[in-house]
């Protein structure tokens, strides 16, 4: 059970991602950040419970809508919206924009925009790993969506039949981009019911609850470590907004909605501080203090310079260039 203290740097973390988010919303609408974004508002714990579960030098790789892995793994506000504002300072120095966050000094080894492209990755981390005996652990986060596309059986089964320290976590928000993924799924369970066909343990857990998912995440990646093999687990969670910024989502029962906005993972987690005896003083600070450091990260963010151009094929290719096409 986490102590007072540990809740609240969770939850911290957790407001300053929901801030980002929003502040992303509306610089979108006000034309700084172009193309589009797919705000991850609704599912931080999953990200903040995991990473406070995992070493800091395992690997973690995300889908498009990966913001909060990202920060998560320590990204600041800043440097994620600068990267979607096209400025120098952006985390990708403006080459990656809203879906390729990237903090390889953290070991977050980026965000991909193929759906389910970076599971197989994950599982080539997690050789690598082995190879290295370093126990360290890769962590594939995927969307419902993924679950129904090839790579995620070949990741699996090859992790399985090589037992690989790697673990597979599905953010299943219930929408594949628009469409539920109860309608064109066999399972009820996307994930956590495919993992028997692999012989690994399949798991559901309170994708909103950052206390649930991080004992889930720290138990099934210590399991690995250990040298048992991978594992799935399905974190049942839902986005606030809708799939992108050029989605309304009006094809969400209005009822379902209001019934997950009350399973708010911040709402939950604010709950739980009261529980162990946090006062409302200190609780409304953290919350200032995710606040202040936000609009701070906007405005820095604004007035950042643009990209040199002579820099656009610096970081691209290992050599520094594209010569190797030719």
């Amino acid at each position: 059970m986490a102590d007072r203290e540990e809740l609240l740097t969770l939850y911290e973390q957790m407001a300053v991602i929901r801030r980002t988010e929003q502040a992303a919303h509306d610089l979108f609408l006000s034309g700084l950040v172009k193309g589009t974004t797919h705000l991850a508002a609704g599912h931080e714990a999953i990200a903040v419970g995991a990473s406070a579960a995992l070493r800091p030098d395992d690997y973690v790789f995300a889908t498009y809508r990966g913001h909060h892995h990202a920060m998560a793994r320590g990204a600041t506000p800043e440097e994620c919206l600068a990267e979607l504002m096209q400025r120098a300072t952006g985390l990708c120095r403006a080459k990656g924009g809203s879906m390729h966050l990237t903090k390889a000094s953290m070991n977050m080894l980026g965000s991909y925009a193929i759906v389910g492209a970076h599971l197989p990755m994950a599982v080539g981390a997690a050789w690598s790993a082995r190879l290295r005996g370093t126990r360290q652990v890769a962590v594939a986060f995927f969307g419902d969506g993924a679950t129904n596309i090839g790579a995620f059986h070949e990741a699996l089964n090859l992790a399985a039949v090589w037992k690989l320290p790697v673990l597979f976590v599905c953010e299943n928000n219930l929408y594949m981009e628009y469409t539920p993924i109860a309608d064109v799924t066999a399972v009820a369970r996307p994930a956590a019911d495919r993992a028997p066909a692999y012989g690994i343990p399949g798991e559901v857990v309170d994708g909103n609850d950052v206390l649930a998912v991080k004992e889930a995440v720290a138990r099934l990646a210590e399991r690995a470590r250990a040298g048992d093999g991978p594992a799935l687990l399905e974190a049942e969670t839902y986005r606030h907004f809708g799939h992108s910024r050029a989605d309304p989502a009006t094809y969400r029962p209005a009822e379902e909605v209001e019934r997950w906005l009350k399973h708010d993972p911040l709402d939950l987690a604010r709950g739980r501080l009261v529980e162990l005896g946090a006062d409302e003083a200190t609780v409304s600070a953290a919350d200032e203090r995710a606040r202040d450091l936000v609009q701070q990260a906007v405005e820095a963010a604004k007035n950042a310079p643009l990209p040199d151009p002579g820099e656009a094929l610096t970081d691209v290719w290992a050599d520094g260039g594209a010569a190797w096409r030719t």
